[in-house]
């Protein structure tokens, strides 16, 4: 296929100029200057809007007369894909360390200066090193607090040097204390109420710190049971006539999506997941993202999957409003409560 003449207003000339990793695969471009073909993130010179052409395949830019550059290197792997090959190496040394390794030992296990290491290491995978090492240790006392080990063996087979280090973020992690989340979330106080809404049933849930579950859905008793299976020790009250009013402010945020909740909330998750959230909550009503830009929004780039996987773990429906995000070409994406709830909210807001 021969190149096609572009002008400077080509969003993909664009992509050049910002060498942007994004679209590596997505096209390539040459320079007629020059004589070669390069992938968008090509660290060279950018050239001038006229001298650039656009193929869609290497065989396409070599039919038409052009080389391909040494210096990116086109066909072969992208330095970006090189590079998460890297990070994703000093992740799973990360997993298998029986101590948290320093900044400096991973840097120097990925060839990098610690500053380099460090950047790159949260662009790809969108959490610090130490947030990475850290979420990974806390996954594994979850999976030794459900498999029976005592609170202290499930601590330090995971590498937390001290049980203080660990309870100095095992709320936010475990969303309780150890030994409650080992017993299921017993002598955990939970309220909770179901009401009913446009979007039919509405089960609202809260514990001390605030609310901890809003869920929507067809089926009241489901969604009974589906907090019960994620609390499965915890004090369920059902019939707490006190509560009424706070489920009756969520159901006001329901039918009408853009005034937000002014309550306190309950969020439970990893340090990644709750930057993901606190970007939704940052999010106009009558505005939607794309993952690649929520991704963007939090400095991680790369980390689109990791974002979406977030956005799907949320629990707290519209209070977190990752109805909010929308495919690149604006379509709407999967949602945990139903697409077509996700379709009412976003015309609503948009009206409003």
């Amino acid at each position: 296929m021969n190149a096609v003449p572009t002008v400077s207003t080509d969003p993909r000339y664009d992509a050049v100029v910002r060498r942007d990793a994004a679209f590596d695969g997505q096209f390539w471009f040459s320079v007629a200057t020059t004589g070669v073909y390069c992938r968008p993130s090509c660290a060279a010179r950018t050239p001038k809007p006229q001298n650039v052409g656009f193929h869609l395949s290497c065989d396409a830019a070599e039919a038409a007369g052009f080389r391909a550059c040494k210096r990116c290197h086109p066909r072969g792997e992208s330095p970006r894909a090189r590079m998460a090959g890297v990070m994703a190496e000093v992740c799973r040394f990360i997993e298998t360390a029986e101590t948290e390794p320093g900044l400096e030992a991973l840097a120097a296990r990925a060839g990098l200066s610690a500053y380099h290491f460090h950047r790159q290491f949260k662009a790809i995978t969108g959490v610090t090193p130490k947030a990475y090492a850290t979420a990974h240790r806390a996954r594994k006392v979850r999976e030794g607090l459900t498999g029976g080990e005592t609170v202290t063996n499930a601590l330090y087979d995971a590498g937390f040097g001290s049980n203080g280090r660990f309870y100095e973020t095992s709320n936010a992690i475990l969303g309780m204390t150890p030994k409650q989340f080992k017993a299921g979330g017993k002598d955990a106080d939970i309220r909770f109420a179901i009401g009913q809404s446009r979007l039919g049933a509405v089960l609202v849930a809260e514990s001390v710190k605030g609310i901890v579950a809003i869920s929507l859905g067809d089926d009241a008793e489901a969604l009974v049971r589906e907090l019960q299976d994620r609390f499965p020790q915890a004090r369920l009250t059902g019939d707490d006539p006190k509560f009424d009013a706070r489920v009756a402010q969520v159901i006001g945020m329901v039918e009408a999506p853009g005034k937000g909740l002014d309550l306190p909330l309950d969020i439970r998750g990893t340090a990644f997941q709750q930057r993901v959230w606190q970007a939704l909550r940052a999010i106009p009503a009558g505005k939607t993202l794309s993952y690649a830009e929520l991704a963007q929004a939090i400095g991680s780039p790369a980390a689109v999957r990791a974002v979406a996987g977030a956005c799907a773990a949320n629990t707290l429906a519209i209070a977190v409003p990752c109805h909010r995000i929308v495919r690149t070409d604006g379509s709407l994406s999967g949602y945990r409560w139903g697409v077509e709830r996700k379709r009412d909210l976003l015309d609503r807001e948009k009206v409003a």
